[in-house]
């Protein structure tokens, strides 16, 4: 509901600051008095059209900022999600006003445009006038207030979940569809590429597990080249270099050669013997250390090859190689979904045409349980006509169909309240047929029927009691506080029986101050309201039988 409104220095109010409860408010005062600049102020921060003669005389802007308590779960809550703005439980909407007539817009002190303003304001108040009337005169708006009134619930969940259901199915159709046109464009390509992929057959991983095995077999390579080299120094190709074995041989005969006794030499002979047994031990043992690490060349060359091949591969398709088997995957799919493309297309065709019956069917008994709420509802609000003087007025609710592209979650149906004023008159829209006052008052009776449903928890009434008086006034009084009782009402009226209904009472004033005009606004206790309802029934001379009149109407609403 609405919770305070801030106006500074707009038209004739410097600075006025409102609380509001709540049920029923009023608010009367003299023609003139300001009431007009309350509601354009109101309807400023909802959104409205901003201008330059909106802003106080000498002032250079204007501001008005409105709060509101949303209930929990209200559509105002999504819509700041959307904008990325994290509701909170107070909601501010403000307005500034250049004296050039430009605008900024705010919600919650953060910036937004003036269109996000419009969108949040009319899910929180509804404004109902004698020239400007939103809400209920908007045909978008009279699909939800009737399933809200009388369809059940669970025949729109029915047929939101049936659309929901068809739309699924037609979008797996339009994919199907189209990844088989895709397909057959490239199918040429596509088989090449699958037949290739297939010889080559990539594995998982294969990439890390030939570059380690090639690198082992490379070290393993240049491994043995060092053992053969240490071979050859021990063992020379070249006859005329002298192997150390050689060497050890001819020193070891050279000294056994000495003429005896040779006793001094043996220490060198056995040194010389130990020394070719160490060598042809070393002999041996590279000899067998070349045979179990030489590599296989044949290896290495079959693991770059198929390495180099997978590499390539991965180059040509513009992946990564360990990427390679989901690729060959994904293409032998494609050609799988052509190769048996028709017949899935009309597995899934037959699944679309299902889901559009159920979706069909659905609606069908949506539309059903609308006709039938209409009915009941042309009837409940035709007994709350008379007693407003409207008792030649009809409702008459038209339930027709949307074309295909309009079809939605709500189903297939366009709802519209239409009215005729007068016997034999053919029903047409609301906001064309009555007349100002009519038509305020149609409203009213609309919203005492639709008050339980009503999304928007703010109505304000401006002059719903316009060229009506006596019994007709009570009538539209009793009616404002039954809606009262489910929703906030703001009303602006000069009828003395619909401002003694009021909650509260608040009096627009005019006075002059330092020589200029401004509006002032009080909250009138007992008393005082008593006078303010005496005023609305004598005039400008208050009389005790006034006064006594006024007691007499509080006291019945009491």
């Amino acid at each position: 509901m609405l919770a305070s409104l801030a106006i500074r220095d707009v038209v004739l109010i410097e600075r006025l600051d409102l609380a509001f409860g709540p049920g029923l408010t009023t608010l009367t005062g003299e023609t003139g008095a300001g009431k007009s600049i309350l509601l354009d102020s109101l309807g400023l921060a909802l959104g409205g059209r901003a201008e330059s003669g909106m802003v106080r005389a000498g002032q250079a802007q204007a501001s008005v900022a409105a709060a509101f308590h949303p209930p929990a779960g209200h559509p105002a809550f999504d819509l700041l999600r959307e904008q990325g703005i994290e509701p909170e439980d107070d909601l501010v909407l403000r307005r500034v006003v250049q004296a050039d007539g430009r605008s900024r817009a705010f919600v919650n002190d953060q910036p937004v445009g003036v269109a996000l303003l419009r969108r949040l304001g009319a899910t929180l108040v509804e404004v109902q006038g004698q020239h400007d009337q939103v809400g209920l005169a908007d045909p978008a708006s009279h699909g939800g207030l009737l399933d809200a009134f009388g369809v059940l619930e669970h025949r729109r969940a029915a047929s939101a979940d049936a659309w929901s259901a068809w739309r699924i199915a037609g979008k797996r159709l339009v994919e199907a569809r189209e990844a088989i046109a895709a397909a057959q464009r490239e199918e040429e390509w596509l088989r090449h590429a699958v037949a290739e992929l297939k010889d080559l057959n990539p594995e998982e991983g294969e990439d890390e597990r030939l570059a380690a095995e090639r690198q082992r077999l490379q070290q393993g390579e240049r491994r043995a080249e060092a053992i053969a080299t240490a071979i050859a120094e021990l063992t020379p190709r070249d006859r005329r270099a002298v192997s150390p074995s050689r060497a050890l041989r001819e020193a070891a005969r050279a000294l056994e050669r000495l003429p005896p006794p040779n006793e001094e030499a043996q220490p060198a002979l056995v040194a010389l013997a130990t020394a070719q047994d160490a060598l042809a031990e070393a002999e041996t043992a590279l000899s067998r250390l070349l045979q179990e690490a030489g590599p296989d060349p044949r290896r290495l060359e079959v693991v770059e090859e198929r390495l180099f091949a997978l590499r390539a591969a991965a180059r040509k398709h513009s992946v990564a190689v360990v990427d390679l088997p989901a690729l060959a995957a994904d293409m032998r799919a494609r050609l799988e979904a052509l190769d048996a493309g028709s017949g899935r297309v009309a597995a899934l065709e037959r699944d679309e045409d299902a889901a559009r019956r159920a979706y069909l069917a659905a609606a069908t008994a949506l539309t059903e349980a609308r006709r039938e709420a209409a009915g009941r509802l042309e009837k409940a609000v035709a007994k709350e006509l008379p007693p407003l003087k409207l008792d030649r007025a009809r409702l008459a609710i038209d339930i027709g169909a949307r074309d295909e592209s309009a079809w939605g979650p709500d189903g297939q149906d366009r709802v519209a309240f239409l009215v005729s004023t007068n016997p034999g008159q053919t029903p047409g829209p609301l906001a064309k047929i009555a007349s100002g006052g009519e038509l305020s008052r149609l409203m009213l009776a609309l919203k005492v029927v639709l008050a339980r449903g009503s999304p928007v928890p703010t109505l304000v009434f401006d002059e719903v009691d316009s060229g009506i008086g006596g019994a007709t006034a009570a009538a539209v009084g009793e009616r404002l506080a039954r809606v009262a009782e489910r929703l906030q009402v703001l009303v602006v009226t000069h009828s003395p029986q619909v401002a003694a209904r009021g909650a509260a009472h608040m009096r627009v004033a005019k006075q002059v101050k330092g020589g200029r005009a401004e509006t002032r606004v009080e909250i009138l206790p007992d008393g005082e309201r008593r006078e303010e309802l005496a005023r609305m029934l004598a005039g400008e001379r208050v009389t005790d039988a006034a006064r006594a009149a006024a007691e007499s109407l509080l006291a019945d609403v009491r």
